[in-house]
């Protein structure tokens, strides 16, 4: 029998069948499915899921600084982090961003139009800190690098400050004097996770240098890694980054070790649980299609009989119904891929990213080889067992 004509008779013969096919091909589908959106989109969602620092507890930002009080020294002795250790930091594999900070406590602010002094605590950031912190802006905006160097008078509150500042007046654009100079309110610092930092003004590094008479040089950096893969390699290259710029006696790097542990034991179980889980939807494709195959052997053991009759080898019997499998395999996985395609397209504009192409065409490609793999390994025992059929026994069978 020619190939083509093979295929055609045995894709007639699931056709006929699709009602009874209709399970295995589903479970297979889903698992084809399955297997391309975790390979295709699971790059892009643990991606998505490091960029989010509340969800990840901040396991992946590093806090390091400068101990005053260091057994070396005997007497405090003020250490900073300068401009070029900053820059050599942010060069480091696995690090989004460097922000260094300077916390200054006991500043008088007030807003301009009731000159009721309160003490509150003075941030000074770069325009790196919102990013490196994930903040956001619950209302107006966060300065930038413009406003940072040009060494502008403005500042952000956090959501308690400006409430007792302002009360319930929006303070966006509004003047404030803090340590005797005016500010001008260009965002308030909202959201979760925040801590203290609702009490705090932040502004310009640049400015505080210039105009917080108890400034001092950033003695606290933050560094921000890619991924949750990243974070002990650079922490442990933090302290030979920094003795290569600037003495680093009394540094101390700060890592979530204990969370960061937890967040990638949850990871990996939900990360295994969804392979499994397509694995056993895979194998129940491959029992369906093996179940149909024993059934289609047993209802057409006449039909076995009547070929064999006619000159049909065992190996005819063998190829036909092995083919049949395959058919049936290779018919769902392309539903499959289909699913997978539609899957792969929401979840990009869900995300706001596009995976590579390459790697949808090479999950397609795996999951033909899957399907491939299924159909013969399924289809094999019931079509050797009905190549070796005894023709008599066959013809003669009710």
């Amino acid at each position: 029998m020619r190939l083509n004509d093979l295929f055609e008779i045995s894709l007639r013969q699931v056709l006929r069948q699709r009602r009874r096919n209709i399970g295995a091909v589903l479970a297979i589908a889903l698992g084809t499915a399955g297997l391309i959106v975790i390979i295709t989109m699971g790059h892009n969602v643990k991606e998505k899921i490091n960029m989010d620092l509340e969800l990840l507890g901040g396991a992946t930002r590093i806090k390091a600084y400068f101990d005053f009080f260091h057994e070396k020294y005997s007497v405090p002795m003020p250490q900073w982090f300068r401009e070029d250790t900053v820059n050599a930091l942010r060069r480091l594999k696995g690090v989004m961003g460097v922000t260094a900070v300077f916390f200054c406590d006991g500043i008088d602010i007030c807003a301009n139009n009731n000159y009721q002094y309160i003490k509150t605590s003075i941030v000074g950031v770069d325009e790196y800190f919102w990013d490196v912190n994930s903040f956001s802006a619950a209302k107006g905006k966060f300065f930038g690098s413009t406003e940072v160097g040009e060494r502008a008078k403005v500042c952000i509150l956090g959501e308690d400050l400006a409430k007792t500042v302002f009360g319930d007046e929006d303070p966006v654009g509004r003047l404030l004097i803090i340590d005797g100079n005016f500010y001008r309110v260009l965002g308030v610092l909202g959201g979760i996770g925040l801590g203290d930092r609702v009490e705090k003004a932040f502004v310009p590094i640049t400015t505080a240098e210039d105009r917080i008479s108890r400034f001092r040089y950033p003695d606290q950096i933050y560094v921000r890694c890619n991924t949750w893969n990243d974070v002990e390699a650079v922490a442990s290259s933090i302290p030979s980054v920094v003795g290569t710029h600037q003495p680093a006696e009394g540094l101390q790097v700060k890592v979530a070790l204990e969370h960061l542990k937890r967040v990638k034991k949850i990871a990996w179980w939900v990360e295994s649980f969804v392979y499994l889980a397509v694995a056993a939807t895979l194998i129940l494709g491959g029992f369906g299609i093996w179940n149909i195959m024993m059934a289609n052997v047993r209802v057409r053991t006449r039909e076995i009989g009547l070929k064999k009759a006619i000159g049909a080898e065992d190996r005819d019997i063998l190829h036909q119904f092995l083919t049949e499998a395959l058919c049936l395999s290779l018919g769902a996985a392309f539903l499959g891929i289909v699913l997978g395609r539609v899957a792969v397209e929401s979840l990009a504009l869900l995300l706001g990213s596009r995976p590579p192409e390459e790697l949808f065409v090479f999950c397609v490609f795996l999951g033909i080889m899957f399907a491939v793999i299924l159909g013969v390994g399924a289809g094999l025992v019931p079509s050797i067992r009905a190549s070796r059929m005894e023709v008599v026994a066959a013809v003669r069978y009710e």
